[in-house]
């Protein structure tokens, strides 16, 4: 089965589709891989998305934001989980892979001779808490407690003096760990690395995610018209894919009229008009696995400012997934790419984001990276597995308008494959098709007060 197929949502036994197990079993050891390459005894992660390619356990995206649970990798154990409350009972019950090998010892009643001991097996989903983000009082000492339970772990299996690698902590986390003797160093580049590539079940993942969205903008390009609120449109979206089963939508970018220019990355209550260029970033996840995708309309007709705003966005799109092979680099894709001053910003921090391109998985923004700001001095070997998302922007010479398009690509043994489907070769006119007395209205439409004057007649 291709790697980049779609199939249902649910589980068959009739058709080989994503194999949970597999993609628990190889993301553990990808990253148990990572860890022996680098020169930690250990990787503690507080981000969700580690802990989940760590652990493959979730409790819902309410607790993103609060860095209450943590899992810990050692290069002599399986992973251990520390869950929040009631959490950790259900991981008992429902994730088996989380039993872990203690350094005690047993007696080994199917052994062939008397006095034989095995391992002791334990559970690795354990009760837990972090400081709430500072709501636990300080003397309280939450903090203590975490590292006491993480020192317990790192002696047993024989690293505690070795480096610690962490991916984000809180700063009393940090002491704490640090008083009991533990050297806590940057961990998040171990990640990182272990997700830089995805395994075949990933893409599947995410080729799924992609389609989910391309449904939304369907029901999106059906819905706007004059009269449609920016929150309009992001709720119809969130709809539509909670609705096909989507995990969790990130956020809808709804961007419109002279928001558009330049992008505010936030949507907001505005009415949307006759004329107006709207452009949309859906992401979401699926199975833990994102989407950032955006699409540009416009909504009764476009102006031929923003036409020629959109054919320079899809241009320079075209121009990099040309480019896009195994041993290329991120350098040669941004080399295609406009420089900061020719859009109207003055250096490349000021305008990053807008010619960019990420890595995408459990989290949008994974490796690679793609940027003028730092692929030149900087470059990233683009290797097979790879999935990321390029993007492109550019302003109308109106001043007004805006246009950005973005794909998601998987990176094959020769080129790549675009997943994000809807169509975005040319600009598309959502919204009531006008008919006047001549016929349908032109959907080029770049005055309209003055047309019936002498002058407006005369196109001078």
């Amino acid at each position: 089965m291709k790697s980049t197929g779609t199939t249902g949502t649910n589980a068959v036994d009739w058709e080989a589709r994503v194999d949970f197990d597999r993609l628990r079993d190889d993301r553990l050891a990808r990253l148990k891989a990572e860890l022996d390459r680098s020169d930690l005894g250990a990787l503690l992660a507080f981000d969700f998305s580690n802990i989940r390619y760590m652990t493959a356990t979730h409790i819902g995206t309410w607790a993103m934001d609060k860095l209450i649970r943590f899992s810990l990798l050692t290069r002599n154990s399986d992973p251990i989980s520390w869950d929040f409350g009631s959490a950790a009972k259900h991981h008992k019950l429902y994730n088996p892979w989380l039993d872990v090998t203690s350094a005690e010892m047993d007696a080994d009643p199917d052994a062939p001779h008397e006095g034989a001991k095995r391992p002791r097996l334990e559970s690795g989903a354990r009760a837990g808490i972090s400081t709430l983000r500072g709501a636990f009082p300080p003397d309280a000492e939450i903090a203590e407690g975490v590292a006491r339970k993480i020192k317990r772990e790192l002696e047993k299996f024989g690293v505690a003096n070795q480096p610690l690698g962490v991916d984000v902590i809180e700063l009393p986390i940090l002491f704490a760990l640090q008083r009991e003797g533990i050297r806590v160093v940057d961990g998040q580049q171990a990640f990182m690395e272990a997700r830089r590539i995805k395994t075949g079940d990933e893409i599947r993942l995410l080729t799924q995610a992609a389609s989910m969205v391309d449904a939304a903008y369907e029901d999106l390009y059906r819905f706007l018209r004059p009269g449609v609120r920016e929150n309009e449109a992001v709720g119809l979206v969130a709809k539509s894919l909670y609705d096909l089963g989507s995990e969790y939508v990130e956020g809808v970018n709804a961007i419109s009229g002279e928001r558009c220019s330049p992008h505010p990355h936030v949507f907001s209550d505005r009415l949307i008009r006759p004329g107006d260029p709207a452009f949309f970033d859906i992401l979401h996840s699926f199975n833990g696995y994102r989407t950032c995708y955006y699409r540009t309309f416009a909504v009764g007709s476009a102006s031929s400012a923003q036409k020629d705003a959109y054919t320079r966005a899809r241009e320079y799109m075209d121009r990099a997934i040309a480019l896009v092979r195994p041993g290329a680099t991120t350098a040669d894709i941004v080399s295609v790419w406009p420089k900061a001053e020719e859009f109207g910003f003055p250096d490349e921090e000021a305008a990053f984001a807008l010619q960019y391109g990420h890595g995408v998985g459990l989290s949008i923004w994974e490796k690679p990276i793609f940027s003028r700001l730092v692929s030149f001095d900087h470059p990233e070997v683009i290797e097979e597995g790879m999935v990321f998302a390029l993007e492109t922007y550019w302003p109308s010479a109106d001043g007004w308008g805006a246009a950005r398009i973005e794909e998601e690509v998987v990176v094959t043994a020769d080129g790549c494959e675009v997943i994000t489907k809807f169509p975005a070769e040319e600009l598309l006119v959502a919204g009531q098709r006008y008919y006047a007395v001549g016929g349908p209205l032109n959907l080029t439409r770049d005055s309209q007060s003055h047309l019936n004057t002498e002058w407006g007649r005369s196109g001078e």
